[in-house]
């Protein structure tokens, strides 16, 4: 029983980068240097990549270049990860870019999926409001149509009841 405990144990990836073994996402995160110049950078693009997605809710041509580009940029990560991975001495001091792609998913690809999310949510939200404005819109013509009725059929009854009180004198 010890034996299998010990090689679950084992089997806990430990990081290359400090003797911390990795057991949760939350350890994963904490025990990346954060101060690195690169990380920074795409903290500081992750950022303004937010920004661009609340800034363009409202022009929806914008905001499809936009949902089109970070689902390439997600979709290229793999690639990425490759490269960075031949290259991480020229720009980082650690080697964060393992084969199963983790660290790059974490801090390059979920942030900017989040981004795509909001912006699904944003059509779906647009989407339901003009269809209840068009529903909307409907019913008052609906209603403007019943009452034109209402009023037709109204002026044509008083004009029979004249023509017919005209007939008695």
């Amino acid at each position: 029983m010890t034996e299998s405990k010990a090689k679950n144990i084992s089997a806990i990836p430990i990081d290359g980068f400090s003797n911390l073994r990795i057991t949760s996402l939350w350890s994963f995160l904490q025990s990346v240097d954060w101060s690195e110049p690169w990380l920074m950078g795409l903290l500081a693009f992750h950022v303004l990549c937010l920004g661009f997605t609340i800034l363009s809710c409202k022009y929806y041509r914008l905001q499809i270049c936009h949902f089109l580009l970070m689902v390439a940029m997600v979709y290229s990560a793999e690639y990425l990860n490759e490269l960075a991975a031949m290259n991480w001495r020229s720009f980082s001091k650690f080697q964060y870019f393992d084969s199963k792609g983790m660290f790059i998913s974490l801090v390059y690809s979920v942030p900017l999926l989040l981004n795509t999310v909001i912006v699904v949510a944003v059509w779906v939200w647009r989407t339901f409001s003009t269809m209840t404005d068009l529903k909307i819109m409907q019913l008052k013509r609906k209603a403007a149509r019943e009452n034109k009725k209402m009023q037709l059929k109204g002026n044509c009854t008083k004009h029979i009841e004249l023509k017919g009180s005209y007939d008695v004198i």
